[in-house]
């Protein structure tokens, strides 16, 4: 079985806003040169997540694993997302999907996140 990663991201119009993904991206595709890694995203920006699915399929993956770049589980995630991959699994039933958390729901997300701020604050803080 065939398997991808997308990081799924909300999009932005300044093109500069989407830099950290692909930087995620990048570092996954050192730690995992044989699983193609895409970023797609909800609005705003290309591809859009239909578009991204569609690559993979074409190139022959049937596995995805989905990784929203959410701090958050909002309306988008509520909403938006399911009705997407509900269309998506109606047209492709063949295609494995798993949708993991937002990734600021993640335990180890959070910890790194509260490491740095406080490193930065030490940082800055007088002695």
């Amino acid at each position: 079985m065939s398997s991808a990663i997308i990081l799924f991201a909300h999009g932005a119009r300044d093109p500069e806003w989407a830099q950290p993904f692909f930087a995620i991206r990048q570092l996954l595709q050192q730690s995992l040169p044989d699983t193609p890694v895409c970023v797609a995203f909800l609005d705003c920006m290309q591809p859009e997540l239909d578009a991204a699915v569609e690559q993979l399929l074409a190139d022959g993956i049937n596995q995805i694993t989905l990784i929203p770049m959410f701090l958050a589980r909002g309306g988008h995630l509520k909403e938006d997302l399911p009705k997407q991959l509900g269309s998506i699994r109606q047209r492709h039933p063949q295609l494995t999907l798993h949708v993991s958390s937002a990734i600021g729901e993640e335990d180890a997300i959070l910890r790194s996140l509260a490491d740095w701020v406080e490193q930065e604050h030490q940082r800055h803080s007088s002695p």
